[in-house]
C-alpha cells in the first residue's frame, strides 16, 4: 500500500509530483505510464517511478534520489529518464522538470526542426522551441541532445518522442507544459490554413517592453479617473 503521510522525505515535493501527474493525465498530456516528472529541493529530487500509471500516482509511489541518482527513499525504481532530469538540474537553475508525450507536441516533433514563435505567450518558453535530435529513450545521448536544445529556453521538443519543460517549481513547470501543447496546437491549426507567420525578435522585444511598462499579468485595482459616468 502506498504511503501518503506527511513524514515522508521530501513530502511536499512528492505530493506536488503526484498531483501534477494526475492533472497532466486529466489534461491529456500523458497517457498510461508515458511521461515523467520531478521536483528538486536542495540536493534531493522527488521523481515519478517507472511503470506507474500517472493518472493514479500517489505521493508514496514517488521516489527520492540524490543528484547522483542514488535512491534515498522509496520502494519503486525511478523513471528510466532519470539521467535526463538530473542533467537538467545540473545545467540549469530550476526546480521542476516535466516530460510528456502530449499528442500535438509529439506530432510536431516528427516533422519540425523548430517550433516558431507564433504567439507572444511563447516568450515564457524562451520564444521559438528547438527540436532535439532523436535518440533512444533513457540514454546519455538523448539527455545531451535535450540539454543542448534547452539552452536559453524552458522548453524543448524531442524528435519523434515528446516534449520537456522545466520551471521554478512544479506548478510553473505544469503551466509551461500546458502552454507548449497549446502553442503546438495553434501552429498545427494555422498550418492547415496556410504558412504560419512567426513573430520576429523586434516584435517579441516589444512585447517584453510592454509587459514591463504595463505590469501585464499582475492583478491591479482599476483606475476610476476618466471612467464613464
Amino acid at each position: 500500500m502506498a504511503t501518503t503521510g506527511a513524514d515522508l522525505p521530501l513530502a511536499a515535493e512528492r505530493g506536488h509530483v503526484a498531483a501534477a501527474a494526475r492533472r497532466l493525465a486529466a489534461e491529456g498530456l500523458v497517457l498510461g505510464t508515458s511521461g515523467n516528472l520531478s521536483a528538486r529541493r536542495g540536493d534531493l529530487v522527488a521523481v515519478s517511478p517507472t511503470g506507474a500509471a500517472l493518472a493514479d500516482l500517489e505521493p508514496g509511489q514517488v521516489s527520492v534520489v540524490d543528484l547522483d541518482g542514488r535512491l534515498v527513499h522509496g520502494d519503486l525504481e525511478p523513471t528510466s529518464e532519470l539521467g535526463l532530469h538530473l542533467g537538467v538540474y545540473g545545467r540549469f537553475e530550476t526546480g521542476a522538470v516535466v516530460h510528456t508525450h502530449s499528442p500535438v507536441a509529439t506530432a510536431l516533433s516528427c516533422v519540425l526542426e523548430e517550433l516558431p514563435a507564433v504567439h507572444y505567450a511563447m516568450l515564457a518558453l524562451g520564444g521559438a522551441v528547438r527540436v532535439a535530435p532523436y535518440a533512444t529513450f533513457g540514454t546519455p545521448e538523448l539527455a545531451d541532445a535535450v540539454l543542448d536544445a534547452l539552452e536559453g529556453k524552458t522548453a524543448a521538443l524531442m524528435a519523434n518522442h515528446g516534449a520537456l519543460v522545466h520551471g521554478a517549481d512544479m506548478d510553473a513547470a505544469v503551466e509551461l507544459a500546458l502552454l507548449l501543447e497549446w502553442a503546438c496546437t495553434v501552429y498545427w491549426r494555422a498550418s492547415l490554413i496556410g504558412t504560419p507567420r512567426a513573430l520576429g525578435d523586434e516584435e517579441l522585444n516589444a512585447v517584453l517592453t510592454a509587459v514591463l511598462e504595463r505590469g501585464y499579468g499582475a492583478v491591479r485595482a482599476a483606475s476610476r479617473e476618466g471612467s464613464p459616468r
